[in-house]
């Protein structure tokens, strides 16, 4: 869904991708994709030790994203939109019933 409210229809998301933009579908199919990665790794590390490199691995990305690609001016506000994003997805991860 956009920021309207708009849900995408098929070809809508297929032009999307087909353009590199990111679409539901391809967003969970990347997160599939590293929590491939962490399965794998876990095979011969400890989920203990597997959760916190992952954390620091996307902290330090996103630390690129927003020194070197939107080139955030502030750092304190995008470190809180950030921080509140993870929250949110942590808490909803927790809530599921699947997880």
């Amino acid at each position: 869904m956009d920021e309207q409210g708009h849900k995408p229809n098929r070809k809508e998301r297929r032009a999307a991708e087909a353009s590199g933009g990111m679409t539901d579908r391809l967003f969970l199919e990347i997160a599939d994709r590293f929590i491939d990665v962490a399965n794998r790794e876990n095979r011969t590390v400890q989920a203990t030790d597997l959760h916190m490199a992952f954390l620091y691995a996307a902290a330090r990305y996103n630390a690129h994203v927003a020194k070197n690609v939107v080139a955030v001016s502030e750092h304190e506000p995008y470190v809180e939109e950030m921080t509140k994003a993870y929250q949110e997805m942590l808490r909803n991860h927790l809530a599921d019933p699947q997880v």
